[in-house]
């Protein structure tokens, strides 16, 4: 399955989602490029919208994750790779990857005032739906379950276009619900499946966070005037 944009998989996504108490539900975007796809899905639901900001550790001249880094400092390794194989690549590439840590720890710090990233105690006893853009491996999971471990979730949606089945199988170990318009067994690159990849700029992103939650607040303001 192939999408003209992300804001149209996210109109998708929408229709299957419903939480009993949109006051008690926040959406997170789990990187920049499932903004758009979150936004459709906050703004159907009437609900709050944040941003958990990471950034993926490459490994040089493969297209594979060695892990991630997330707002908070942690660092996960992708659990899509065996022991062995982390083991082997950090022995050889050590230096490399601790710099990147730094370097993308430090691209995250500034960027981080700036607002419309998620507070990890702003999720506790909430409806927590999150949303990528596209699940090549589990490293973005991994990333945001060590964020989220140390509050207790009500109830966590996990919700994507498009993933690989080994991301599908680990969303069913991580979510609680999970919804995939696309399950693929040879995911070739998240921009693959749009055709429109145009990229939003910070102030964009931004922008669109507190549109929808400035939305669904006016509209949790003038609930109690409805009844």
């Amino acid at each position: 399955m192939y999408f003209t944009s992300r804001a149209e998989a996210g109109k998708k996504l929408a229709e299957e989602i419903k939480v009993d108490s949109p006051a008690d539900t926040i959406v997170v975007a789990l990187n920049t490029g499932a903004v758009e796809v979150a936004e459709q899905i906050a703004s159907s639901l009437r609900c709050r919208m944040a941003l958990l900001l990471s950034e993926d550790i490459e490994l040089p001249g493969e297209q594979s994750t060695i892990g991630t880094v997330s707002q908070s400092g942690d660092f996960t390794y992708n659990s899509s790779l065996s022991s062995g194989e982390v083991d082997e690549y950090y022995s050889e590439l050590h230096g490399y990857i601790d710099d990147q840590k730094r370097e993308q720890f430090a691209k995250i710090n500034r960027l981080l005032g700036e607002g419309g990233f998620v507070e990890r105690e702003s999720l506790r006893n909430h409806t927590t739906i999150i949303v990528s853009d596209g699940f090549k491996n589990t490293s973005l999971l991994d990333a945001a379950e060590l964020f989220l471990k140390p509050v207790k979730i009500k109830h966590l949606i996990i919700a994507t276009p498009v993933a690989s089945v080994q991301a599908v199988d680990r969303m069913h170990i991580f979510g609680d619900e999970l919804h995939c318009l696309n399950v693929t067994d040879n995911y070739i690159d998240t921009n693959h499946y749009y055709d429109n990849n145009t990229v939003l700029s910070h102030d964009e992103i931004l922008t669109k966070i507190k549109i929808t939650t400035d939305s669904a607040s006016q509209d949790l303001s003038d609930a109690p005037a409805k009844l």
